[in-house]
């Protein structure tokens, strides 16, 4: 290969991670944009939908590969725990939005980085850098100001890092191509999902699909809102370094911060400043930590 055509790949790449952050970060836009649904059916609806679409993608795509991961019962299991932890991640987004705790949300994707290094340090015995120790320390002294202060415990942040962090962390150690992986995790929870919602619509008396139109394309659309930002995602981790997707991945949380503060109204009070001055000084060390090439593990 060239070094032009590494230059695009690379230039691609860094495309592609952009488009995905900002995706992500504009998603309490999509999510406020569906009206009149509780926050269960709605993630219900994403797993269905995402489900549906990921099983289409891979038909065309990458058939052998799922077939080849759903005929390793241990696998589907490993996967299926996965798909269950990422959909209690799903979950709790979705209510943060809809409970308008958008900035909250954005804290605990700040806060998903040091979680991540912390848990390569537990499970995988990673080293950590003085740095990333000082990293660590930082963001749980911020969470721990928050719920002394505020008096009560950031739950919507925690539940979203921890989840997204141990969802990275089985992910990594598996070590599967992503788009079929995805559609077994959400193959082995779809059933679920599928019988929730026709045990609602039977016991409220209610139709599958809620009364209007907009808001039912919308459901239909979650499965492809959630694929396409993964799909980006795979493509920029083949082609750049995790490291620099650690720098891009602040897009994120800082789009959903300005969101929430600007677009949705929420209040950004002192104690809400504090905790995120000493995450984001938490972030500062992370950041330095990689600037000097320590082993930074960042799972996705």
């Amino acid at each position: 290969m060239s070094s032009n055509s590494k230059k695009l790949s690379y230039n691609q790449g860094i495309i592609y991670a952009i488009v995905c952050y900002i995706a992500w970060g504009l998603f309490p836009i999509f999510w406020k944009a569906i009206t009149g649904v509780p926050s269960v059916n709605i993630l219900a609806h994403r797993i269905v939908w995402s489900f549906a679409f990921l099983f289409i993608w891979v038909a065309f795509t990458n058939r052998q590969t799922f077939i080849a991961y759903v005929k390793q019962p241990k696998l589907v299991f490993r996967l299926g725990l996965a798909g269950f932890i990422i959909s209690a991640n799903w979950g709790t987004y979705i209510y943060a939005v809809e409970s308008n705790h958008i900035v909250e949300a954005g804290l605990g994707y700040y806060i998903n980085p040091l979680v991540n290094v912390f848990l390569g340090y537990i499970f995988l015995k990673e080293r950590l850098a003085p740095m990333q120790k000082i990293a660590v320390v930082l963001a749980l002294i911020g969470a721990g100001y928050f719920t002394i202060s505020y008096g009560k415990v950031p739950w919507i942040a925690l539940i979203l890092a921890a989840t997204f962090g141990v969802y990275g962390l089985l992910k990594k150690k598996a070590n599967l191509e992503s788009m079929p992986a995805l559609a077994v995790e959400t193959m082995v929870v779809f059933p679920f999902a599928l019988a929730f919602l026709f045990y609602t619509s039977a016991s409220q008396g209610t139709t599958f699909f809620p009364s209007s139109a907009v808001t039912s394309l919308l459901l239909v659309a979650s499965g492809i809102v959630t694929a396409l930002p993964l799909f980006w995602f795979g493509k920029s981790a083949q082609v750049i370094p995790l490291s620099t997707l650690g720098f891009i991945q602040y897009l994120s949380p800082t789009l959903q911060l300005l969101l929430g503060i600007f677009i949705y109204g929420e209040t950004f009070g002192i104690e809400y400043l504090i905790c995120f001055a000493f995450v984001w000084a938490g972030l500062a060390f992370y950041t330095l930590s990689i600037l000097r090439g320590k082993k930074v593990t960042i799972a996705r």
